[in-house]
């Protein structure tokens, strides 16, 4: 009506005119708005991949939203934390699994252009789900990395090209089908994506001997905050430097680890011995905070301690499991252990010996007699909910206090602790060599768990537990600062918020007990390299502004 006055208005002249089109121009951009409002956000972005990417024609298969049969199954299958997965937490807009670089590149570009945070995924293992779930931004979605699995091992040249979405197991069992003297030193537990593994650190078994597993990575292919993919040699090395450490989710999407592979003896040796309270187990702890970050660095013994069944009916204890993996054969390792920890009582009829592939089934508790080919799974055996922590000890606990922790300990259903040595090859890598800075000086690395299955019925009690524990452990942990491992992210200890990243609460709080002098480099690199804060989470790298 308005339109037609003006129209047919005999008064019409040229400034009733222009006030027409400008009315006419805003019509048009409400319009415009409408139908792009309207359009659901998993279409917007399928129409831009399809125009940024080089394969383009199967996205229908590989977009999964909560109306495809397949959303929950998707969602669900490489998240290891189901307090994460409960019907309360927020939920992806959609999944979108690749299978082609090009899609990844196209995925960060579309996602970047229309304002859909991404959540980066490739095994699922992160402690606090920032990797499937977004507690601070909607909309959200999940660049899920599952097809990228493959590894490629070049025993000539005693390197792999890994991409990130297969599992540390799988990269095991590669290396092993070609060589039997060739390992890799990373994680312990096998169904890990390698992607978020190695950007944290990847500690395993053989890390006295050769370090982490960033002490062994040679190059990388990852996609950046504008779309490119970039080797080491055009990513520069300062990025290379804060991709090898400084946690996932912050810099760009791993594509590709090049690593190292290290030689293994064709005869390796493990055993378990353990120990109740009512055994020793005390004293004997005591003893191995002495021993265990100095000891032979061939051999890695970290302790599993949970509640066990006491000999007086109807009481808990404590038990001490001493669970070891020893580069050579069971009679050097009895030398070495007479010693160096003959308070252990080891025997020969404790000592297996076997392959080193073998030995990584050993190690992640798999039955003896299980075959490889479990590794190619690549997938956990079982979930639960769960909370943990973690902590860097730089001073030995005395046993008297020892023995009051017990207490605290046994207050919760679910417990465990593992306590995992350090010293050998660890004390001579620098703090700042990569962003891990826990090196010279630590004695060891406690693991503190809590772990239910029924949902949030005792959600609370066990939290508030493993608060009270970690509290408690205070006097005895390391400190200014505190030191924490950024694969065990805990969010107690302070996040980002909303179109908030702060750069001080960082410094203050997770940051720096995370990365200790090294955050400040790593802010640097992020400021340089993603300046607007593309790659983001609760706990990522700001840059100096946002």
């Amino acid at each position: 009506m308005l339109v037609k006055q003006f129209i047919t208005s005999e008064k019409t002249d040229k400034k009733n005119m222009q006030f027409l089109m400008s009315l006419l121009a805003c019509f048009v951009v409400l319009l415009s708005v409408s139908l792009s409002t309207s359009i659901p956000i998993e279409e917007t972005f399928k129409n831009c991949l399809s125009l940024h990417s080089q394969i383009s024609n199967q996205f229908p298969s590989t977009i999964y939203t909560s109306s495809n049969n397949s959303y929950t199954s998707i969602l669900e299958s490489t998240a290891q934390n189901l307090r994460y997965l409960l019907p309360s937490v927020p939920k992806p807009d959609f999944i979108f699994t690749p299978f082609h670089e090009s899609q990844v590149q196209a995925a960060v570009i579309c996602a970047k252009q229309h304002g859909i945070h991404m959540r980066v995924r490739s095994g699922g293992h992160d402690y606090e789900g920032l990797s499937y779930v977004s507690l601070i931004e909607k909309p959200f979605m999940i660049l899920d990395l599952v097809k990228f699995r493959a590894v490629n091992v070049d025993i000539p040249h005693n390197t792999a090209w890994i991409q990130t979405g297969a599992t540390i197991g799988e990269v095991y069992y590669r290396i092993s089908e070609k060589s039997a003297v060739h390992g890799f030193p990373a994680g312990l537990c096998t169904s890990i994506g390698v992607g978020g593994l190695i950007t944290g650190g990847a500690y395993g078994s053989m890390m006295r001997k050769y370090g982490l597993g960033v002490d062994n990575v040679v190059d990388a292919k990852i996609v950046d905050a504008n779309g490119r993919i970039l080797d080491r040699k055009a990513m520069g090395e300062d990025l290379f430097w804060a991709i090898r450490g400084g946690g996932g989710g912050s810099f760009g999407v791993i594509l590709w680890w090049k690593i190292k592979l290290v030689p293994v003896p064709k005869t390796v040796t493990v055993f378990t011995v353990t120990k109740s309270l009512e055994q020793g187990a005390n004293k004997l702890l005591y003893r191995w905070q002495q021993v265990a970050p100095n000891i032979d660095e061939n051999l890695f013994i970290r302790v599993l301690i949970q509640p066990g069944n006491s000999s007086v009916p109807g009481q808990r204890t404590v038990t001490t499991s001493y669970n070891a993996l020893f580069l050579g054969g069971a009679n050097k390792l009895l030398q070495v252990m007479k010693h160096s920890f003959p308070e252990l009582g080891l025997t020969r009829k404790d000592c297996l010996e076997t392959s080193w592939i073998k030995s990584v089934l050993y190690i992640a508790g798999y039955p003896n007699g299980t075959p490889p080919e479990v590794l190619l799974q690549g997938k956990p055996t079982s979930k639960a909910y769960f909370k943990a922590k973690s902590d860097f000890v730089r001073q030995v606990i005395p046993e008297t206090s020892l023995n009051t922790l017990w207490k605290v300990f046994l207050q919760d259903d679910g417990p465990l602790m593992i306590w995992n040595p350090y010293g050998g090859m660890m004390s001579r890598i620098e703090e700042s060599a990569t962003p891990f800075p826990h090196r010279k000086g630590t004695l060891y690395k406690i693991q503190y768990l809590t772990g239910w299955i029924d949902g949030e019925k005792n959600m609370a009690k066990h939290m508030s537990w493993m608060r009270k524990f970690y509290s408690y452990m205070t006097p005895y942990a390391s400190k200014y600062p505190r030191e924490n491992y950024v694969n065990y992210r805990d969010l107690d200890i302070g996040m980002n918020q909303k179109n908030c990243t702060s750069l001080s609460v960082a410094n203050n709080s997770w940051g720096y007990r995370y990365f200790k002098g090294n955050f400040n480099r790593l802010v640097k690199v992020k400021t340089k390299v993603d300046p607007s804060n593309f790659f983001r989470h609760e706990q990522s790298i700001p840059p100096l502004r946002v």
